[in-house]
């Protein structure tokens, strides 16, 4: 069982995992997921977080081919979610006298998790640890995405080890450093990944930007996806765009429809923004698309248009869903069209107005409401609708 060596005595020790369907049981893994962890081999022996505990034997035997005998000296958690701490418990019990190294808030979580009191090294900003031919580095990076997470900063060899930061879907097929795979995968499944676990939390992500702009980075050592380097600027111009909410030209038509009426109207906007020259469109149909997917596509265009039909006087419900869970995500700065329909009594294009206000979006064009059947004024509406958004991103 052989280890990959990253940089100077730094070994990758994740693992993969090609078994579970649903991240944090809501995100589809289509491609898996790696839960990655760093054995750094110095006068003293260092672990960068741990796995999962479903792989916890195979992690175990990682590490003990590794040290080959030498006792482990320090655990630093960076982050203390169960995907990347679950084995902490069981590293222990393997290494008694390994120091744990986090900050206060680390600790709270490891009593709350694995009811650990001792053996614990704690540190604050822009502490170091000497391991022996080098000092590490420690960084504070609260909310990114968790309260406790902190950056791990190696300066001999350039390392930043990040926790979720810059982290993607998809395990690592047989490679780890992004010199050795083909890493065109990965991007749409680092948005997805953001949008999906980082989103809420911009206002943090570029605070641990800036504080990572100050360091002089070759390597970018994540806890999920591939350790960037020859991409690690794209990775984090990527983490730069999304955090900031900064749109790319295009628009994202989200919408629900029961027999279709409400999806002729969708596909009238479609037709509309091409026309005028909008060629990035993302189309969902909220009872198809899983909400992992629309929430990348959210993030991704400045231009956003919501249907839906009027449900027992709400919103269809599914497009409630997704409404929400863009809510949480505080998403800024987008255009926003809507339309919606109804059979005999209309709430749905007044909700999207509420909607829209809460957001503190700019609304661009007519809302349009459709009253049972697809008509030819529903269509010229439509029209209009779409010919404003693509005029709208045209400025």
């Amino acid at each position: 069982m052989k280890s990959r060596e990253i940089a100077n005595n730094v070994f990758y020790v994740g693992v993969n995992d090609r078994q579970k369907a649903l991240f944090e049981n809501i995100w589809p893994l289509p491609h898996g997921v790696s839960y990655n962890s760093y054995l750094i081999l110095d006068e003293k022996t260092v672990l960068v977080d741990t796995v999962d505990i479903c792989y916890s034997d195979l992690f175990l035997k990682k590490i003990a081919i590794l040290l080959n005998g030498r006792s482990l000296d320090y655990l630093i958690v960076d982050h203390m979610e169960p995907d990347h701490a679950g084995s902490i418990r069981l590293l222990r019990q393997q290494y008694p006298d390994v120091q744990i190294v986090g900050n206060s808030k680390t600790f709270g979580m490891l009593d709350g998790f694995h009811g650990i009191k001792d053996g614990l090294h704690e540190v604050k900003e822009g502490d170091t640890l000497n391991i022996g031919s080098r000092s590490l580095q420690f960084y504070m990076a609260a909310m990114v995405h968790w309260p406790e997470v902190m950056f791990t900063y190696d300066p001999q060899n350039k390392i930043l080890f990040s926790a979720d930061a810059f982290g993607t879907y998809g395990t690592l097929d047989g490679g780890v450093l992004d010199t050795e795979i083909n890493v065109d995968r990965f991007w749409d499944e680092m948005e997805r990944y953001y949008t999906n676990i980082v989103g809420k939390y911009g206002s943090p992500v570029q605070k641990a930007l800036q504080k990572a702009s100050a360091l002089d980075i070759e390597t970018i050592c994540s806890t999920h996806g591939p350790v960037w380097r020859q991409y690690l600027k794209k990775a984090v111009s990527i983490y730069d765009r999304l955090s900031r909410y900064a749109g790319e030209d295009g628009v994202t038509i989200v919408y629900g429809s029961m027999y279709g009426y409400t999806e002729q109207m969708a596909e009238a906007v479609a037709y509309a923004l091409v026309e005028n020259g909008v060629k990035n469109i993302a189309m969902h149909n909220v009872s198809k698309s899983h909400a992992s997917y629309i929430l990348r596509d959210v993030f991704k265009y400045k231009g956003l248009i919501i249907g839906s039909p009027t449900y027992s006087n709400q919103l269809f419900p599914e497009v409630e869903s997704v409404l929400s869970k863009i809510e949480i995500r505080d998403v800024k700065n987008r255009l926003f069209g809507y339309f919606g329909s109804f059979a005999w009594s209309g709430a749905s294009v007044k909700l999207l107005t509420a909607f829209g206000e809460k957001m503190k979006w700019e609304v661009v064009g007519t809302p349009v409401e459709q009253k049972q059947g697809f008509t030819p004024d529903s269509y010229e509406a439509c029209l209009e609708l779409g010919k404003a958004m693509a005029n709208r991103l045209k400025q």
